[in-house]
């Protein structure tokens, strides 16, 4: 292994290489690719996240010759390298690789290009190879990073980018104009080295960088180093020709003031960004994107949209910039909509007419033409996609974006894509490929869910169903022990974009209210809220007190109004519809000794609900009522008295209840959390989009429970 610098102090980058663990994977050169290639996608500073592409060439026993070949692996198509696994990777014959230049028909030819990297694939169970290979495969080093830093691409975006990083690294850095990526850039790199050998990494116009090493380690060092040098370029010069977009016009609001804003104004974007398919949201209001939305300079770079191809793919094409004023009065929703709906109507007749003088005899159909980021001066950015992960990383893109800008202006002129190039790079039809092979969104993608008291019991079950059913959830209980523990069992078992979490007692209006905040500012809004937190009191009438009366109607009647109403209120905003499930029980229907409290409570929930259903009809709002019977595990309804005091009404000890409720079913069936989740999704899931007001026993089957 190369010797380690002693000196690897960075300011601006992460030096994270750890001697110990790289010297056991000594001599496995595949295996220290996979170790540098994590180490340079954990900064985000190096690459934006599935971006760039690391590679390495080794000898390997050719399995039908026996002779040794050069092998070069590569991180395979739609991969991200901070997560990167031998799995992720394509193995390719070198020579194989390098003998399609003689097929190759030019530049007019590229698709074809990459169905032929499958004729030198080396081992067959490795990813399919990206457009990126041959960039890879016609350099001879043994081990190359191609990378997205902001502060390269800064200077790769600058108008007179060529002469900066020709005197910046005094022609050790060479540098390729814009070219698509694909067989002929691929060329186009070999052939920049030819003219400059001895050089240590090549600039791409307006996309990125290449640097190179003989060992895994060389390799990583260099990039950091390029990629700092870079960085302190751009710091030196931020300041010398006045304020970053030319200072500020407006000033943010205090924190406290833009999430009350955000919160506010998320849902009715939503809806408008929700024409098409329902959309999920993101918001941040970090500094570097105030320090952008607030300039002088916002309205001249903002239409410009971005340079670096991975930036527009997720971002589109440029943003929605709003006409508001940061402390903004947004509380008459119907005003706030006439103001907003020309703004949208501009945008999509711009991405329409930009799709119109840009495309190709076979250009794939128009996509959304909705934004994907939005930006409101003094408060924030939105962002809206097809579910949280991809909005999130929208968002992250955008910001590098904005560096790349902030960058680029510090010591030249920024310089976007040509509409052209963009449209190429949009629409390709390989980039269309790779869409129609995803699979196909499941019954609740772009679905955004509160089901209350969801940290345990029915509601977690719910929420589970709804997230492995492609939606995402705000987790939510009383007991915040309880909460974290949900939470980190979400995040372990589906991801951090799953869910998002709010401690809510549905007596208390304020909570109700923060938990829909904590949707709008999480997600971008609500579809569907289950009513489902509760409690139980057994108790003969002369033992029933005022406070027990008060309670179980404070929880199951006025919690799940002013749920629903909060809820409501979220909904009408979006103007998209949504989904109110009520959990009630049996008990709204059947009489039972005991329990005069809370079976009139859940006869109130009932009626409530179809009440609900009559009046929201007009909203394409659903309310409809799940009624389980005796779900005894993982059940805070259980806790208590409650257990006990069922089991002394019906003659039996608590321990025999489970047996006692099954019995009892027609099908003698116990019933699970997870069958009314299953119930709850049948009235959310697509098929039944035509009923409200209806309810679903799920209970085994017990006769006087049945409607009539």
């Amino acid at each position: 292994m190369s010797e380690v610098k002693t000196n690897t102090t960075f300011k601006h980058v992460s030096y994270l290489w750890d001697e110990a663990k790289a010297a056991e994977l000594e001599g496995d050169e595949v295996a220290l690719l996979i170790y540098r290639s994590n180490l340079l996608g954990a900064d985000l500073r190096l690459t934006n996240y599935g971006g760039g592409n690391t590679s390495c060439k080794t000898t390997a026993k050719d399995p039908l010759t026996g002779q040794e070949t050069e092998v070069m692996w590569i991180k395979g198509s739609g991969g991200d390298i901070g997560t990167l696994k031998k799995s992720g990777l394509a193995a390719l014959y070198v020579d194989r690789l390098r003998s399609l230049e003689s097929v190759y028909r030019g530049i007019a030819h590229e698709d074809e290009m990459v169905e032929l990297f499958n004729h030198s694939i080396f081992d067959l169970a490795s990813k399919a190879p990206s457009i990126d290979t041959p960039l890879h495969g016609f350099l001879p080093f043994k081990h190359i990073d191609h990378l997205h830093p902001d502060a390269a691409i800064a200077i790769a975006a600058a108008k007179d980018g060529k002469r900066i990083t020709e005197e910046l690294f005094g022609g050790a850095i060479g540098w390729v104009d814009w070219q698509r990526p694909g067989f002929d850039l691929g060329l186009q790199l070999r052939q920049c080295l030819n003219e400059n050998p001895g050089i240590r990494g090549i600039m791409l116009g307006s996309h990125g960088l290449f640097t190179w090493g003989d060992t895994a380690y060389e390799s990583y060092l260099n990039t950091l180093e390029v990629i700092e040098q870079c960085a302190e370029y751009l710091e030196e010069n931020y300041a010398k020709n006045g304020p970053a977009f030319g200072g500020a016009r407006i000033e943010s609001l205090p924190a406290g003031q833009r999430l009350q804003q955000a919160a506010a104004l998320a849902p009715v974007l939503r809806g408008f960004c929700s024409s098409e398919r329902h959309m999920v949201g993101h918001f941040t209001d970090d500094a570097r994107v105030l320090e952008f939305t607030n300039s002088h300079d916002l309205d001249r770079l903002a239409p410009l949209g971005t340079s670096c191809p991975d930036h527009f793919l997720r971002t589109k094409i440029s943003p929605l910039v709003l006409d508001l004023q940061p402390g903004e009065d947004l509380s008459d929703v119907k005003v706030l909509k006439e103001r907003l709906a020309p703004a949208f109507a501009q945008y999509r007749q711009m991405y329409t007419q930009y799709y119109e003088s840009c495309k190709h005899p076979n250009s794939p159909a128009i996509r959304d033409t909705n934004p994907v980021i939005i930006l409101y001066p003094g408060v924030g950015m939105f962002s809206f996609s097809k579910d949280k992960q991809t909005a999130r990383v929208a968002s992250e893109f955008y910001v590098n974006a904005i560096n790349v800008m902030k960058g680029a202006e510090a010591i030249s002129e920024y310089t976007s894509l040509p509409r052209q190039e963009a449209f190429d790079i949009e629409y390709w039809l390989l980039e269309e490929a790779k869409l129609q092979r995803m699979p196909k969104p499941k019954a609740l993608s772009g679905k955004i869910a509160l089901i209350t008291g969801s940290a345990g019991g029915i509601g977690k079950a719910i929420a589970k169903k709804f997230v492995e059913e492609g939606g995402v959830v705000i987790l939510n209980d009383m007991n915040e022990e309880r909460l974290q523990s949900a939470g980190e069992e979400f995040k372990k078992q589906y991801g951090k974009d799953s869910y998002a979490t709010a401690t809510l007692d549905v007596t208390k209006s304020d909570e109700i209210h923060e938990a829909f905040a904590t949707a709008a500012l999480a997600f971008g809004g609500i579809d569907i809220v289950i009513n489902n937190a509760g409690l139980s009191i057994s108790k003969t009438i002369e033992a029933h007190q005022e406070k027990d009366w008060d309670l179980l109607y404070d929880v199951l009647v006025k919690g799940q109004f002013f749920v629903t109403q909060a809820a409501v209120e979220v909904m009408r905003k979006q103007a998209i519809g949504g989904d109110i499930l009520n959990i009630v029980s049996k008990n709204a229907l059947v009489s039972g000794p005991n329990n005069a409290g809370y079976g009139s409570a859940k006869a109130a929930q009932l009626h409530l609900s179809r009440l609900n259903a009559a009046e929201l009809g007009a909203d394409g709002i659903r309310v409809n009522v799940v009624n389980p019977d005796a779900v005894i595990s993982d059940s805070n309804i259980w806790a208590g008295g409650w257990a006990e005091g069922r089991a002394k009404a019906y003659g039996i000890t608590v321990e025999e209840l489970p047996a006692y409720y099954a019995k009892r079913t027609l099908l003698n069936q116990i019933i699970l959390p997870e069958d009314i989740a299953n119930a709850c999704f049948a009235f959310v899931g697509g098929l039944l989009s035509k009923s409200t007001g209806n309810m679903l026993n799920v209970d085994g089957g017990v006769a006087i429970a049945f409607p009539r």
